[in-house]
């Protein structure tokens, strides 16, 4: 695929209308062609206005059409996965395998949300038919079902240039919830965003759907992200970034005369603790797998295990030493922007303040893990506080009152992890309700990353993970922050949407009269 640098406005390339910009290799720190196009609030208007006109004719399609339309973005992202594969290492500086996998995983997860779509599931279909001869009261027939919300936003992510970004999870949740989409791909990685743009746009084309079901835009500074929060037609966002940026867009966004949802998935340091007896039998394995995890893409994940807690006794010696020796065996590497690293090397040096250095990597930019205490950590609530890039905190406990004490201590996470055997029962069940409180997601005896897409999946957690701790941004309810409920009471038969017809013609599953049932 030849790239052009133009804007993806339904189906029309869109030239230059505010400015230009070149990719950027962090690796060579060279410019990389072409140019690629800046759009301003005229284009947002087109893109989101043509998603309004795509609206209704979209979020109505059968869902066996939709289905297909999700298994065909599957087969041209398959089909493009080393080109996108190369181009996304040019733009990250980071190994071309990795976003081979990275590809292969998105594809993926488009395949499993027409799955979801087939199935119907997401609907939620619910029916309490009529009961007239109820006393006191006679009860109308009532039926109800998920809609899709409207034109959703999605914000491109610097972190990952295929999996959160233009044809990433959000875009595939909210294409199979049944709403257009309008992408703000970020200026990280334009042509790793081109190449899924196009495919996606093409798979648009192919199916016979309304151009306005996508579109992707790219500018700079604050004013395209207001456009596109502001915009009348928007009925929800989703972004993945920095605590900064996420709040400014939500605050933005319950400003308006209408006021809609932003899901933000924000910051963590998805800490683990390791009770007693679990240090004295595993320490060195704990902390030496700790690490490994905690250095993949280069710290740069949201889910990096960024704080290792334990308490100070058998085993302790042996996790630090083997972390600290994990650590100095990463040599440096290229982290994706220069934004990035200045903001790693500055909260670093805030985390180095509050703690001794015990190992670092074979460069300065390399990773290196410090040590804290109990004490300073819940007195600094700046060590609790993400470090975004290859730095690890290990604190020393004296003991597990400071442990249940230090786990309150945390704000919102994605993750959170235990080690645990059978003699750290009693202390494991009074951490677990105090992780339920804090997390989304708590994982035992292994480490937060990796993360299955799935049915079971939450990528979600109370502030500052997320703006909304009831919804999650991986897995298959993913969708549910694209639609609503909505009852029809009292409808003849033939004027209900097929999922709600008493003949059932898609074969759903339904809550009928409170029992589930496919009849």
């Amino acid at each position: 695929m030849t790239l052009t640098g133009e804007l993806l406005i339904g189906g029309a390339r869109v030239r230059a209308t505010t400015g230009t910009m070149k990719a950027f290799n962090p690796a060579t720190g060279e410019l990389i062609e072409p140019e690629f196009a800046f759009g301003g609030s005229a284009e947002v208007d087109r893109a989101l206005r043509l998603a309004g006109e795509a609206f209704d004719s979209y979020s109505h399609t059968d869902l066996a059409d939709r289905a297909a339309f999700l298994d065909l973005i599957a087969d041209k992202l398959e089909a493009l996965k080393d080109e996108l594969a190369e181009r996304a290492s040019l733009e990250a500086g980071l190994p071309v395998a990795q976003f081979e996998g990275e590809a292969l995983r998105t594809a993926d997860v488009f395949r499993k949300f027409a799955v979801v779509v087939r199935q119907g599931r997401f609907l939620q279909a619910a029916i309490d038919p009529a009961q007239p001869d109820r006393r006191p009261a006679p009860r109308m027939d009532h039926r109800l079902q998920k809609v899709a919300l409207g034109p959703g936003v999605i914000f491109g992510a610097s972190n990952f240039p295929i999996s959160y970004s233009v044809a990433g999870g959000d875009t595939a949740s909210a294409l199979a919830a049944g709403c257009p989409v309008v992408v703000k791909a970020h200026n990280a990685h334009p042509g790793a965003s081109e190449i899924q743009g196009r495919v996606i746009a093409q798979a648009v084309a192919e199916a016979g759907l309304h151009e306005g079901v996508f579109s992707v835009v790219r500018g700079v500074g604050n004013e395209i992200g207001e456009a596109l929060v502001d915009h009348p037609l928007v009925r929800a966002v989703t972004f993945t970034g920095s605590e900064g940026g996420g709040m400014a867009l939500y605050r933005r966004a319950q400003r308006r005369p209408d006021p809609i949802p932003v899901f933000t998935e924000m910051t963590s340091v998805n800490p683990t603790f390791v009770l007693p007896a679990a240090l004295a039998a595993r320490g060195a394995e704990i902390g030496g797998g700790l690490v490994q995890r905690a250095m993949y893409n280069v710290g740069q994940a949201c889910l990096k295990p960024a704080i290792l807690l334990a308490v100070d006794g058998p085993g302790f010696p042996e996790l630090r030493d083997a972390a600290t020796a994990e650590v100095e065996k990463v040599a440096a590497r290229t982290m994706l922007t220069p934004g990035i690293h200045d903001s790693y090397t500055r909260n670093a040096q805030r985390m180095e303040n509050g703690a001794t250095r015990i190992g670092a990597g074979t460069a300065p930019t390399g990773a290196w893990d410090g040590q804290s205490t109990g004490e300073q950590l819940l007195a600094e609530p700046a060590l609790r506080e993400e470090v975004f890039g290859p730095a690890i905190l290990l604190v020393r406990l004296t003991g597990t009152d400071q442990l249940l004490e230090v786990a309150r201590a945390f704000r919102g996470q994605l993750s959170a992890t235990m080690h645990a055997e059978a003699a750290d029962r009693t202390a494991a069940e009074q951490l677990l309700p105090i992780l339920e409180r804090r997390t989304g997601r708590i994982v035992f005896n292994a480490f937060s990353i990796p993360q299955e897409v799935s049915y079971a999946s939450t990528h979600g957690g109370p502030f500052p993970a997320t703006s909304d701790s009831r919804f999650t941004s991986v897995g298959m309810g993913a969708v549910e922050r694209f639609v609503r409920p909505v009852t029809y009471q009292n409808f003849p038969d033939e004027f209900l949407p097929q999922p709600l017809r008493e003949a059932n013609p898609l074969h759903l599953w339904r809550l009928v009269d409170g029992e589930l049932s496919q009849r």
